[in-house]
């Protein structure tokens, strides 16, 4: 079998182990975007080079990562439900892919000077949006591939694949081209050698990428329309979900519970080597490697965990998950020790991943097929729409309390909040529709 079987169809086959291998691999593929220039090299590139002070950098940074996330928040909807009326996804998801790919490579051309400052922001909103969308079609393809008793692993397996990449493709961009005794020496008078990561992150995504866009297909069961009608009757089916939202109650309580809980992890990540530096003295090069440190211990914790998934299912896992974030992050927030904050932060690292793989592996087995899409959309949506929530209330808390240790407790009472939720969920059946009736 060389193509996938197609989307949405009642008894559906399911696909051969090397595309679930592609599949897996794009996760592998795509990270670099988020470890090389969301959360790295060109953050640091654009805040500390870009711009005209980091104080400036760092709010315009913010700021263009919130819009693109609320854009995202917006179109993902629409876009997987004109997936499900029938749009062309495999245009779709090639074309979000390779507008990733350019976005990427172009801001090789953002010099270190602020007159290339809104070219770096308007490159790098379209590389969040096209990844973000594409992430979309991505994540909905998992319940066509996998087989139901396999779904659970398939995700973990991918998500520990993405953090795996994120690391090796950053320690190429550190040791190929960045650090002085690096293996590619490169002019240095206007920051070609940093440049020239974003190349590396460009080309990553678009070899991995390639045996998904190259041998899946991503067919429908419902006749392919053009674009313009599909997205016309994708907003209409979801006015029509939306309305009748309390016959999704349990798919829109998984939701909520995940927003909570990935709103606690986003601000984890965002603000963690803020905590390390600040309450623990670690300087720019211990935080980078605390970063890869929480990167690895993730990819084991998602490919571990990946057979729990499957044993006992996806409640279950993210239930133990989120039991380690809350245990771990209170002890962390207690203790005095680098040492002991080095030990519990890679522990922590082992809930990080299970928490997110195992929401989408829920997902794909509660979601009717005919609205696969689109909830993966609104899957999109239940992970932007807040995100600012958690750095806001941090930062609150911390000023008032004056204290980091109290304003980190923030990301705590999110886990609390989103494992309290979770607890109301029933376990995802691979029989079960996901609907109440």
């Amino acid at each position: 079998m060389t193509n996938d079987q197609p989307a949405n169809q009642p008894g559906e086959r399911h696909e051969s182990r090397s595309a679930l291998l592609a599949w897996a691999f794009y996760d592998w593929a795509s990270n670099a975007f988020a470890t090389l220039i969301v959360t790295f090299v060109f953050a640091a590139y654009f805040t500390d080079q870009v711009a005209a002070d980091p104080t400036q950098g760092t709010t315009l940074w913010g700021n263009a990562v919130a819009a693109a996330g609320l854009l995202v928040a917006l179109i993902g909807p629409i876009l997987g439900a004109a997936a499900d009326q029938g749009g062309p996804r495999k245009a779709l998801f090639t074309l979000l892919t390779l507008a990733a790919v350019t976005a990427t490579g172009l801001l090789w051309f953002v010099r270190p000077d602020p007159s290339y400052v809104a070219l770096a922001l308007v490159l790098l909103g379209l590389g969040i949006v096209a990844s973000e969308l594409a992430g979309v079609l991505y994540n909905a393809m998992l319940p066509v591939l996998a087989p139901p008793e396999r779904i659970g692993r398939w995700s973990g397996w991918g998500w520990g694949l993405g953090y795996v990449g994120g690391v090796v493709c950053l320690a190429l961009a550190l040791f190929g081209f960045v650090r002085e005794d690096a293996w590619l020496q490169l002019p240095r008078d206007g920051a070609q050698h940093v440049r020239a990561t974003f190349l590396l992150a460009a080309a990553w995504l678009l070899v991995f990428a390639l045996p998904l866009l190259l041998r899946v297909r991503m067919a429908s069961d419902v006749p392919q329309k053009p674009l313009r009608r599909a997205a016309r009757d994708g907003v209409r089916q979801l006015a029509a979900t939306l309305r009748q939202v309390r016959r999704y109650r349990v798919i829109l309580r998984f939701l909520i519970a995940r927003m909570l809980y990935v709103d606690g992890l986003a601000t984890l990540f965002a603000l963690g080597g803020v905590y390390a530096a600040g309450t623990f003295a670690m300087n720019e090069q211990d935080v980078l490697t605390f970063g890869i440190l929480l990167n690895v211990t993730a990819a084991l914790g998602a490919g571990l965990f990946a057979w729990l998934d499957d044993w006992q299912g996806p409640r279950t896992t993210i239930l133990l998950a989120l039991g380690g974030l809350i245990l771990l992050g209170s002890a962390i927030l207690f203790v005095r020790s680098q040492t002991l904050f080095w030990v519990l932060g890679g522990l922590l690292g082992l809930f990080v991943g299970p928490a997110q793989a195992a929401a989408r592996s829920y997902l794909g087995r509660v979601a009717p097929a005919e609205l696969r899409a689109e909830l993966f959309g609104l899957f999109a949506l239940s992970g932007k729409a807040t995100a600012f929530a958690g750095p806001f209330l941090v930062g609150w808390v911390t000023w008032l309390a004056g204290s980091q240790r109290v304003g980190m407790g923030v990301i705590v009472v999110f886990f609390v909040l989103g494992f309290a939720m979770t607890l109301t969920l029933p376990e995802a059946d691979s029989r079960s529709a996901g609907i109440d009736d």
